[in-house]
């Protein structure tokens, strides 16, 4: 018997209040890089106290399977890191719009709050129609983790996986291919020495310079979509000092791996004849590989299409780079699914549309319903 209108409209504000107070929790957890941990236990805590086993492994990831379902096996994944540096302020501030603001309240609080109010639902016995699903909050997504979590979570556990889910992004969004992209270091070291006493001696910032005017001037093609940042570059001791040390982090992406790799290799190329060209020596280390490719079938995309037109919520399908590019590389059919209204993400200033979140875990809940049926 579906419920009457006065008791949907409770159940309504029910479901909005919980997802509020478990999205302001999560995410006043600092969680930087590699340093996961607090809000993992803090999330795993969540979890049980709604009923569920959970299983955490030596990284900080959580594994929980939601308990009934029928049909193919399922496993969401929401990630526990963000990109903000230990000591960022991560606490919710309520602005005058409605909307919040915080560190990291986006991406992936939103998407851990909506897991958690799911696995309420289903050990209470609501919820609807489901698949078998199993839950999953991942270390290591943003950033240098390289997605370390999910790579392991889908090598312990994706052998009874049939489709993989990272639930993250905007509402409305659906990722429906990977990015790949390679993470590079140049280290650049050089002699040094005093600015006039050693003048003309070899710099390892005037060659990491010279490096990056090469590489922003390389042809990166629109079509396959690519890019290339360099976005991080550090060196020298002193203003009066050639530098003996200097160095940048890469960031090259692409649609098609073969380009990628292409890219890769011409990045290699111009910097080591930068350095040979200072005299410098350079040291070349591949610090993040996230493999490219689609496992997003036309059937798992007019799912999640299917189960967003039910909200009244306009899809927009693209490729993206989320713990789902594991998945693919793994072989298992992956898609990424937005559950919060937001934006600035990455910046201190991110915000989101709490009460976003009740459409999102809708939206969610129907892409699960539609799963059921594969």
């Amino acid at each position: 018997m579906a419920p009457r209108p006065s008791e949907a409209s409770t159940e309504a504000s029910r479901l909005r209040e919980r997802l509020r107070r478990h999205l302001r929790a999560i995410t006043e957890v600092p969680a930087p890089p590699f340093a996961e941990a607090a809000r993992s236990a803090a999330v795993a805590e969540a979890w049980r106290s709604a009923g569920l086993e959970v299983v955490v492994d030596e990284l900080g990831d959580l594994v929980a399977d939601l308990p009934g379902g029928a049909g193919p096996r399922v496993m969401l994944a929401a990630h526990l890191d963000t990109v903000f540096p230990a000591g960022t302020d991560v606490r919710v501030r309520d602005l005058e719009d409605g909307r919040w603001a915080a560190p990291g309240v986006a991406d992936d609080g939103a998407g851990l709050a909506v897991l958690t109010v799911l696995a309420e639902e289903a050990v209470a016995g609501r919820g609807g129609r489901r698949p078998r699903v199993t839950l999953a909050a991942t270390v290591g997504e943003e950033g240098l983790g390289d997605l370390r979590g999910a790579r392991r979570v889908v090598a312990d556990h994706g052998a009874r996986v049939d489709v993989f889910v990272a639930v993250d992004g905007s509402l409305g969004q659906v990722v429906s291919g990977a990015v790949g992209s390679r993470r590079l270091e140049a280290s650049f070291v050089a002699r040094g020495g005093h600015a006039w006493g050693d003048r003309g001696a070899p710099s390892a910032v005037h060659a990491m310079g010279d490096a990056i005017h090469a590489l922003i001037r390389l042809e990166v093609p629109d079509e396959p979509r690519s890019s290339l940042n360099v976005g991080l570059a550090a060196g020298g001791s002193s203003v009066n000092a050639i530098a003996e040390r200097a160095g940048i982090t890469v960031d090259v992406r692409s649609l098609d791996p073969e380009v990628l790799a292409l890219l890769v290799s011409r990045l290699e190329q111009r910097v080591r004849s930068v350095a040979r060209r200072h005299r410098v020596e350079v040291d070349l280390r591949v610090v993040g590989d996230r493999p490219a490719g689609r496992t997003a079938d036309e059937r798992l995309v007019a799912a999640a299409r299917a189960a967003l037109a039910r909200v009244g919520v306009e899809p927009r399908v693209a490729p993206s780079s989320t713990d789902a590019n594991a998945a693919v590389a793994a072989g298992i059919a992956a898609i990424g699914f937005g559950v919060a209204r937001g934006g600035d993400a990455h910046r201190l200033q991110e915000w989101v549309e709490p009460d976003s979140l009740v459409t999102g875990y809708q939206a969610l809940s129907h892409l699960l319903e539609e799963l059921a049926r594969r």
